[in-house]
């Protein structure tokens, strides 16, 4: 019944009345909080995170918060490409609390949801999945939040589909992720968000 209420919730997307906002300006980090030491930058009209002289965890968080919405942006993964989106998520230092569309290379679960500093995976794409990347090209990710329900696309294909109590209890930003390890370099462009 949840999975139904879900579906006709996507369906209904077209006909509800929303704002649309663009959250990357592409000149600038206005509307943005870097947490960490890592580099973040604006080069050639796209957002660009990128491991830095400490190769530790990096966040760069919205200032503003959203519940329900539908965020897409695309993202290009060169070096390793080990990343992710944050909904719904607050950062204290480098410590996030909430939740992360994987954003990785091939067989590493893109559009998979973990829960950081908590659960832990709460739901991996199927393995099959992993063909719809395109890594060192540029990819197109959609991620609809709508109280305890999140759906992930990625190249226009669905990923997971979740409901989750915890989830619907959840209230922050957004925010892009470098991991630790260094290495890493990840492009932005296109970041639009719908409020629903």
């Amino acid at each position: 019944m949840e999975r139904l209420l879900f579906l006709l919730a996507i369906w209904a997307i077209p006909f509800m009345t929303f704002a649309q906002s663009s959250l990357f300006n592409g000149q600038d980090l206005k509307g943005w909080q870097i947490h960490g030491t890592e580099k973040w930058y604006v080069q050639d009209g796209e957002l660009i995170c990128e491991s830095g002289p400490d190769a530790e965890y990096g966040y760069l968080s919205t200032v503003d918060h959203y519940k329900d919405f539908e965020l897409t942006l695309e993202f290009q993964q060169e070096a390793d490409g080990n990343s992710g989106v944050f909904f719904r998520s607050t950062v204290s230092g480098t410590i996030v609390s909430g939740w992360q569309v994987e954003v990785a290379p091939p067989t590493m679960n893109t559009g998979g949801i973990y829960e950081s500093y908590g659960r832990g995976w709460l739901i991996k794409p199927a393995p099959e999945k992993d063909q719809y990347l395109k890594m060192g090209e540029w990819n197109t990710l959609k991620i609809i939040v709508v109280g305890d329900q999140v759906n992930t696309f990625l190249n226009g294909h669905e990923m997971v589909a979740i409901t989750d109590e915890k989830i619907g209890q959840g209230e922050g930003g957004i925010a892009l992720q470098i991991h630790s390890g260094g290495g890493i370099k990840v492009k932005w462009r296109n970041i639009n968000i719908k409020t629903l």
